[in-house]
């Protein structure tokens, strides 16, 4: 699996039990602690090896230096951050390269096993399918909140827990079989995200609005004061295929759309194996377990939200 289907990773399969799972992914900085920054750079790109279902194993440090603005100590620090996540993975750091730029750079280049009849993708969803997802949605909002100035407290704290959690139950949730399909929410949104799985799948999905989960009420408040960053107004404006209920709000149609830095697993979930799926993302303290929507046969759109 390469890049024609714009998967969250490539994959070489090694033999018939065992294929190899590939990404890179890096950042400028999103946080003031050059710490979190490790953590959350390197929870992100990890990421990308949860969401097809496979196991980090090894990892390497990708790090852009602007020496003259950068203490030592910083860098160090988020080089230990991101050691520390990476180690909380059961994963192995093995090496790296560092540059100077004008400006920080962090993120890994990794590499995960998994069964090749065990693989997630974004081209496994059938209908029928339930739609979970396992982060609530809202950490672009907050971000571009903080960057403004704007006083949100301990939602501050909350975001950064969430961008710094591991999307692990991905690897358990496919060695039990448990998902037909799925991805990762990150840049492109809930429905960027969701979208390239209707495309790739040759199905629609049926999103229900009112049940996908806001970090906290305070976010959809946030967007009506108009903190949206740029990316998630992008996001909404490049979402033609999809259709919206009259009665879904421009603010709630924002969070749908609203770039995340380290999100939650989508996943595609056959009915019967939902009860299953669930307890798992439980016992594994998953952020949230929700069900959001449906995948049905392909029609006109390719998300339809209700």
């Amino acid at each position: 699996m390469g890049a024609a289907t714009s998967d969250d990773a490539a994959v070489y399969r090694l033999s018939d039990e065992l294929a190899m799972v590939q990404t890179l992914d890096f950042f400028t900085p999103i946080v003031d602690d050059p710490y979190t920054y490790g953590q959350i750079a390197a929870a992100n790109s990890l990421s990308d090896v949860y969401a097809m279902g496979g196991l980090p194993v090894t990892a390497m440090n990708v790090v852009g230096v602007p020496m003259e603005h950068l203490s030592l100590e910083d860098v160090n620090q988020i080089l230990k951050g991101g050691a520390d996540k990476v180690a909380e993975a059961g994963c192995v750091l093995a090496g790296g390269h560092t540059v100077q730029n004008p400006e920080p750079l962090y993120g890994l280049s990794v590499t995960g096993l998994v069964h090749p009849d065990q693989l997630i993708t974004n081209s496994g969803a059938a209908p029928g399918d339930l739609l979970v997802l396992t982060k609530p949605l809202g950490t672009g909002i907050l971000s571009t909140a903080t960057k403004r100035g704007v006083e949100i407290g301990a939602l501050a704290d909350r975001s950064i827990q969430l961008m710094a959690t591991l999307n692990t139950p991905g690897a358990a949730l496919a060695k039990a079989g448990l998902v037909r399909g799925g991805t990762d929410v990150t840049g492109f949104g809930l429905l960027g995200h969701l979208g390239a799985v209707a495309r790739e799948s040759s199905v629609k999905a049926i999103l229900l609005s009112d049940q996908v989960p806001a970090i906290d009420p305070r976010v959809l408040e946030l967007i009506e004061e108009g903190c949206v960053p740029g990316g998630t107004k992008a996001n909404l404006e490049a979402a033609a295929t999809t259709s919206f209920s009259e009665s879904v709000p421009e603010s709630l149609r924002l969070l749908l759309a609203d770039a995340q830095t380290s999100g939650g697993l989508l996943l595609s979930v056959p009915p019967a194996k939902l009860d299953q799926a669930m307890e798992l993302l439980k016992e594994a303290d998953a952020p949230c377990a929700q069900v959001i929507g449906e995948i049905t046969d392909q029609g006109e759109h390719l998300i339809e939200v209700r």
